[in-house]
């Protein structure tokens, strides 16, 4: 479903999404950028490469729709590719602090190698 309103809060570095009737979900730009739902984030062909790391100061540059269904975000690293559908920002404001977690573990994990 997607939001009734989007806001880029680059002050706080995140941006919040308002659904009608329901809690607005505010995400991090950090967690946007490094869960990215590009082949160069997630991988090519079921492989996913090391974490994406040093990215607590990334800002978003803007966003441009496609479609109905999800935006492109482009991030002051250059990063550009992925679209983010409304179900995953959905998906990544819901699950916030689990997304989080995991994606330090895997930062910790692959630095302790």
């Amino acid at each position: 479903m997607a939001p009734k309103k989007l806001r880029f809060q680059k002050d706080a570095k995140q941006l919040v999404l308002e659904y009608e009737g329901g809690e607005p979900l505010a995400i991090p730009f950090e967690l946007l950028r490094v869960e990215s739902p590009s082949a160069e984030v997630q991988g090519h062909g079921g492989e996913r490469p090391p974490p994406v790391r040093g990215k607590q100061d990334v800002v978003v540059v803007r966003a441009e729709p496609v479609g109905h269904y999800a935006i492109r975000i482009i991030f002051n690293d250059g990063h550009d590719s992925g679209l983010f559908t409304w179900e995953f920002l959905q998906e990544l404001g819901e699950n916030l602090d689990e997304r989080m977690a995991e994606y330090r573990a895997r930062v910790a994990d692959f630095e302790g190698r």
